[in-house]
């Protein structure tokens, strides 16, 4: 989701910007995708999925207003020729009145969703790149680039394998944060123009 890839791409220089010492040895350099490596932690997984939880009463009304938009709208085409212009008019209107309303919710809800998302992101974001930063400091590392897909730069055109600490990081955040990874997981939010609930269209 291009919410989720801002927030890296904001957060990422700040906890690459620390420095150490000039290395006396070779420089060693690691990739991580740290969109990835946040959005795959137990932590996020399970607070992701709580949110999910709240919406999902949200998303039910707006289905539920949006089949009956749809209902009606089939009435009033089918028996449109058979009504007055007055009653025409009248349910013309009300299903006028329904989309809008159901568009002020969809719009309230996105936005606080997005809210929520953003707060859950920058509070796990903030942890992880702690342990990142610990972690290339015990493994010696001198350079960390990320190689996610959303960073908007450095880029990594080519490395191999075993350059990628992304899952380290993982893994080491997890074992540091005690959170068990859910029953469940959820889907975790891909890049995606629109950070909506489930369900909101």
């Amino acid at each position: 989701m291009l919410l989720i890839g801002a927030l890296a791409a904001g957060m990422v220089p700040s906890l690459y910007a620390q420095t150490a010492a000039a290395p006396s040895g070779p420089l060693r350099i690691a990739v991580v995708s740290f969109q990835d490596v946040v959005t795959q932690t137990n932590e996020f997984q399970r607070h992701f999925a709580d949110l999910q939880k709240k919406y999902d009463p949200k998303r039910q009304e707006l289905k539920a207003l949006g089949d009956e938009i749809d209902t009606l709208t089939k009435q009033l085409d089918a028996q449109g020729a058979s009504l007055s212009d007055a009653e025409r008019a009248t349910r013309a209107k009300n299903i006028d009145d329904k989309k809008k309303r159901a568009q002020r919710m969809a719009d309230d809800a996105q936005n606080d969703f997005q809210q929520e998302m953003q707060q859950i992101f920058n509070n796990t974001a903030s942890k992880v790149g702690e342990v990142l930063i610990d972690y290339a400091k015990q493994q010696g590392y001198t350079l960390v680039l990320d190689g996610g897909e959303q960073q908007q730069g450095p880029f990594v055109l080519y490395t191999v394998p075993s350059t990628d600490i992304s899952k380290a990081i993982v893994d080491a955040y997890n074992l540091k944060s005690g959170v068990s990874a859910p029953a469940s997981l959820p889907a975790t939010p891909a890049p995606n123009p629109a950070t909506k609930p489930p369900g909101v269209q």
